[in-house]
């Protein structure tokens, strides 16, 4: 029986991904690549920013400069200030949801709080949120979720894990929780053994 949902931010809870991945768009641009936020959206969604910034440094064979994160940061937060907002149907699914509720997500916690506070969202979660940087542990390993289901006093078989990437429903699957992938554009193949909702207002079929 579910009893906790945890839910992934990014493209899950609030519209960011394209937002993120403009930024890295207009800031590799100054090491002359042109690579489009879309294209970068469907290749690197949930992953860690470091590792992704490996991958393209390599394939481009580029040096990026040591401020290179902290200045793409700056501008997503100022993408962010502008254009955020939560994915369809989220608040209103978050404010009927009685079960127990958190977020786990592969970004800084400052980035996390800075998203949920700017769409309306914190305060469905009471501070019950949970970053890979504090835990170290990365999608698709399942650290972040089995340690957020800890805190919040859960078994992992208790838990639900709503995510938009294969890298954090492989997590949850490695966790031994129920993974429900949010897939609202049909990018994933919704044969595959698992739960799926294209819109939020599809939550509760999928955790009852």
């Amino acid at each position: 029986m579910i009893k906790c949902i945890i839910f992934d931010c990014d493209g899950t809870l609030v519209d960011s991904e394209f937002l993120c991945n403009l930024g890295l768009e207009i800031k590799l641009r100054d090491y002359g690549v042109e690579l489009s936020a879309k294209e970068m959206m469907e290749r690197f969604r949930g992953g860690k920013l470091a590792t992704i910034l490996e991958a393209l440094a390599s394939e481009h064979q580029i040096t990026l400069k040591e401020n290179f994160v902290s200045s793409y940061r700056t501008l997503v937060n100022e993408l962010f200030e502008k254009s955020l907002k939560p994915c369809e149907g989220v608040s209103e699914v978050l404010a009927t949801i009685k079960l127990a509720k958190c977020v786990a997500s592969s970004g800084p916690m400052e980035k996390i709080h800075h998203a949920l506070s700017i769409s309306g969202l914190s305060k469905y979660f009471n501070g019950k949120i949970y970053s890979s940087y504090e835990v170290g542990s990365w999608k698709p390993d399942p650290g972040i979720f089995l340690y957020a289901a800890k805190e919040m006093g859960f078994q992992p078989s208790e838990c639900a894990v709503v995510e938009d990437s294969p890298l954090g429903i492989s997590a949850a699957e490695s966790a031994g929780m129920r993974p429900i992938l949010y897939n609202p554009n049909d990018a994933y193949d919704t044969t595959l053994p698992l739960y799926t909702i294209k819109h939020m207002r599809e939550l509760h079929r999928a955790i009852a």
